[in-house]
């Protein structure tokens, strides 16, 4: 005979838990903000990754428009 499921609310443990089981400072998601703050990840769209099918492809054209960009750039003046 199987248990009855009970619905379990977002902020109750189970009762096969205890509380002493977990570290004191135990805190989900932490440091979610540091990491989207930090992450360099770049989702492409799928006609993109047609084209470019590797990171070293992008990183590649990347390269090569941005020193085109540094190129045709208008030289910048020093003030004085």
């Amino acid at each position: 005979m199987k248990k009855a499921k009970r619905p379990v609310a977002d902020d109750e443990m189970r009762p096969e838990y205890r509380a002493s089981d977990f570290p004191a400072g135990f805190v989900r998601g932490k440091f979610v903000k540091r990491l989207q703050e930090r992450s360099n990840v770049v989702v492409l769209d799928p006609e993109v990754t047609d084209v470019f099918p590797n990171a070293a492809s992008v990183n590649a054209a990347l390269r090569a428009l941005a020193e085109i960009a540094r190129r045709t750039a208008p030289a910048r003046r020093r003030s004085r």
